[in-house]
């Protein structure tokens, strides 16, 4: 019996290497009903193969004549560093083996080589080679999802944003993340962390304003048993946990002042203790804060730690509202539509341009996350391919331009586009706001039903009264 075999694919591609041609012949009738296979008994004829065509597994003899299977298998694995390869050797060299393994070999197999062995190995190494490309995969969207350059925005201040994250990056330095709630100031302490040389380490999110006082500490710098009633067990503290990496503490500025002190403690001296504990442990982490709250003013007002202020404001980076970059909205509407259709497994859909220039006109208190918010609830209310304004939230559907301390909306959200484009999106935005109703719309303009009509180069139709 030959045992259970993979499926052949065409991912499964095999390469022989071993120069007795009548060993190479028989692994080949044994595996090739079941896999691609390729036998050479000439290791410059196998190298050149390995150039240009892609293996999974290379089955390898030890000594192929003169030539030592080492330095083939290192070759191997400079050409094509992710094939698995499968040692072939005599009982007499399995100290040769061993070393093989340790310059990379998957596993190695002796002769005379037994088929049923020979074919568990070979799907023990597609296994490995399938989870590998699994974590491989998840590692990459890992960092893609939190890569700075994911982040979306063209505008002037997030280009200073980047640039910021760029130079931070790979230094311990504290850094103090201001902006108003819903600006993204998780999502920037997150590319720090995976943009730097902490990536492949933890990242610790504890937000301060969410968790009870008395149960922040021993969340902050974990405890010992029996340090209060109901610690039956030790258990690590999130600092503890972030060890190599970062620390993500966000709104900082709710943080209680005996609390502040130890936090300040912690920085001074990189240690903590645990709770109900004398012994002290040595920290390796970064610290990034994050709060919406004005921490000047909180210190004037002794609400908090001066000292504290300065020892996490050593890098401050403060994230502008959304209203102060309109001309990112487009971006990161569409970003948000794709993302929202791919979860909802819906039809990609596109905002009409009267919408959009809604969209655009809108002062989002909420910022980012009030605008994927919107995006979210207007997906699921169009009926077709096209969000229209009636599609929109309602406070959306009855807001126009938005004025600020009794000025004239701004239109800096339109610049770049030609008057043509302007006149357009106007004419369909009022249309729009006047139901269809093309009479109410030349009223509203100020032109003629027939001028309406050639503007908007549409066929004349009877209008409803």
């Amino acid at each position: 019996m030959r045992g259970t075999m993979t499926p052949m694919t065409p991912m499964n591609r095999i390469l022989i290497l071993d120069d007795e041609a009548s060993i190479g012949a028989s692994l080949s009738f044994a595996l090739e009903d079941q896999y691609e296979v390729s036998v050479f008994t000439e290791p410059h004829r196998a190298l050149e193969e390995i150039r240009q065509e892609l293996f999974h597994i290379c089955l390898l003899d030890l000594k192929i004549g003169n030539v030592d299977g080492i330095d083939v298998l290192k070759q191997i694995k400079e050409i094509q560093p992710g094939i698995e390869v499968i040692i072939i050797t005599a009982f007499g060299t399995i100290e040769s083996s061993v070393k093989a393994l340790q310059n990379g070999a998957f596993t190695y197999i002796t002769k005379p080589i037994n088929i049923d062995e020979l074919i568990v190995n070979i799907e023990r190494a597609f296994h490995y080679k399938q989870l590998n490309s699994q974590v491989e995969y998840l590692s990459k969207e890992l960092e893609k999802k939190y890569r700075y350059e994911e982040l979306i925005g063209k505008s002037d201040s997030m280009q200073r944003i980047y640039g910021l994250i760029d130079k931070v990056k790979d230094v311990s330095s504290t850094v103090l993340i201001t902006g108003e709630s819903g600006t993204g100031k998780e999502l920037v302490a997150r590319a720090i962390h995976y943009s730097g040389k902490r990536a492949k380490e933890p990242f610790e999110v504890l937000n301060c304003a969410a968790i009870p006082e008395q149960l922040l500490e021993s969340e902050l710098f974990g405890y010992e048993k029996g340090a209060f009633t109901g610690a039956s067990g030790s258990r690590q503290g999130r600092f503890e946990v972030a060890q190599g990496g970062t620390i993500f503490l966000d709104e900082i500025g709710e943080m209680s002042p005996p609390l502040q002190a130890k936090l300040l403690r912690v920085l001074q001296k990189r240690e903590i203790s645990r709770l109900g504990s004398n012994r002290t442990i040595a920290l390796d982490v970064r610290v990034i804060t994050a709060t919406n709250r004005d921490l000047l003013k909180a210190v004037r007002e002794n609400s908090f730690r001066e000292d504290l202020y300065f020892r996490i404001n050593v890098i401050h980076l403060h994230l502008p509202p959304l209203r102060e970059r309109t001309e990112d909205i487009p971006m990161l509407t569409k970003f948000l539509v794709e993302k929202f259709c791919q979860e909802q497994g819906t039809c990609p859909k596109r905002f009409s341009r009267a919408a959009e220039a809604r969209l655009m006109s809108y002062s989002y208190p909420g910022n980012i996350r009030e605008l994927g918010n919107i995006i979210e609830s207007s997906l699921v209310m169009a009926m077709g391919d096209i969000i229209e304004i009636h599609d929109l939230p309602a406070s959306l559907k009855d807001s126009g331009p938005v004025a600020h301390d009794g000025e004239l909306p701004s239109l800096k959200p339109f610049v770049g586009m030609t008057l043509q484009q302007l006149q357009d999106l106007f004419i369909q935005e009022t249309l729009e706001t006047m139901d269809g109703h093309r009479r109410k719309t030349a009223e509203v303009l100020g032109i003629s039903e027939r001028n309406l009509r050639y503007r908007l180069n549409t066929p004349d139709k009877t209008e409803q009264p």
